[in-house]
């Protein structure tokens, strides 16, 4: 029967009452040394804790994320930016930054989004797949230096 269900004799144990005079053989100090912070009443410090100098935590500088070394920044262009704004010809680097299509001085990207139709001849420094498949399917040229 559940009601009658007890632990075997010996598996408990009684709780060790702590801090309730000298008879109870834990009183006095209650096995927590001698005086000191540790001994006192409440939750103390955490395992961060480096005995009141800055952690090392607080000293270490604020890393956002990766940052790659190698990495190459361009000015990118559309394909479709080109169609609404130029007329078909041949057009370098220099000849997109005068007609202030790029700005910063970076190398130049031609990316494809948009539609194009007129024949451009371009010499960029880099190009996506999809941008030479709608500059050649257009009859136009892209030379990447």
């Amino acid at each position: 029967m559940l009601h009658t269900l007890k632990p075997n004799s010996g598996s408990t144990h009684r709780r060790k009452r702590l801090g309730r005079g000298t008879g109870s053989g834990r009183g006095a100090f209650s096995t927590k040394g001698v005086k000191g912070q540790k001994a006192r009443a409440g939750r103390g410090k955490g395992p961060q804790f480096e005995g009141g100098q800055t952690p090392i935590v607080r000293r270490q500088p604020k890393f956002h994320g990766f940052q790659n070394p190698g990495r190459e920044e361009y000015e990118v262009v559309n394909v479709g930016t080109l169609e609404s704004l130029l007329d078909a010809g041949s057009y370098d680097s220099a000849a997109l930054s005068e007609k202030n299509l790029v700005k910063h001085g970076l190398p130049v990207k031609i990316l494809g989004d948009g539609k194009v139709t007129k024949k451009f001849h371009l010499t960029v420094d880099a190009a996506s797949k999809s941008a030479k498949k709608a500059i050649l399917a257009a009859g136009g040229s892209l030379t990447v230096s």
